[in-house]
């Protein structure tokens, strides 16, 4: 389990093909003495498990589902990346709980700047679009970020100064595609709710989705 909030930068050294998967091996600055093999570690928003580790540089083992559903496909030796270790119950939670399982990827629209912040839009499938809510959250890289507006192809999201910095979100440009991440609370519950709208037959015939009219005609608003 991870938060969203970014540690380091890494950077891509080497990449071993292994058929459709990948093991990468990444520098980065953490101090990696605590860590051990075995342990979770995000890289750009994916929970990956550390298969051996040196001072400053750890190996990982990416499966092909793990390549086909993210952008690790298109790594190169180089490549920065954003680096997060597992959750310590013992921290603060400051940005959301993130489970480092990506669900699919979006494409940078536009990149706006309005005063000290870069407003990012992303177009993302319809699929993802509907796990998202106006101020919900999301993790874009692995990085938690708040949802501003949303529609059911594309959302912004407001980048100030400082994420810029020290993530790799600084580094992006029109057009780079970026893992996404929708919200893990949001998506049980949706779940949940489509379970029990389907056993009452609250759904109408060929409906596949909740929307707010739903809800309020089902009591739930």
């Amino acid at each position: 389990m991870f938060t969203g909030i970014i540690e380091s930068f890494g950077t891509i050294k080497r990449i071993e093909s292994t058929g459709e998967g990948r093991v990468l091996h990444i520098g980065c600055d953490l101090d990696l003495s605590e860590s051990k093999i075995g342990d979770s570690i995000a890289v750009n928003g994916a929970c990956l498990t550390a298969v051996s580790l040196e001072k400053n540089v750890f190996k990982v083992d990416m499966a092909p589902e793990t390549v086909e559903r993210t952008t690790f496909k298109s790594l190169r030796p180089g490549s920065r990346v954003n680096i997060e270790r597992a959750l310590k119950l013992s921290d603060r939670i400051d940005g959301h709980l993130v489970s480092g399982h990506i669900d699919g990827t979006g494409i940078i629209s536009s990149m706006t700047k309005k005063s000290n912040a870069v407003i990012i839009k992303i177009d993302v499938l319809p699929k993802l679009a509907a796990d998202m809510i106006e101020k919900g959250s999301v993790a874009i890289e692995g990085i938690s970020l708040t949802i501003n507006k949303c529609s059911d192809h594309d959302f912004e999201v407001s980048i100030i100064p400082h994420t810029a910095d020290i993530t790799t979100i600084g580094l992006k440009r029109v057009g780079d595609e970026v893992n996404i991440e929708t919200d893990m609370i949001g998506k049980y519950v949706k779940k949940m709710l489509m379970g029990s709208l389907s056993k009452n037959d609250a759904l109408p015939k060929g409906q596949k989705d909740i929307s707010m009219e739903l809800l309020a005609r089902n009591g739930f608003l």
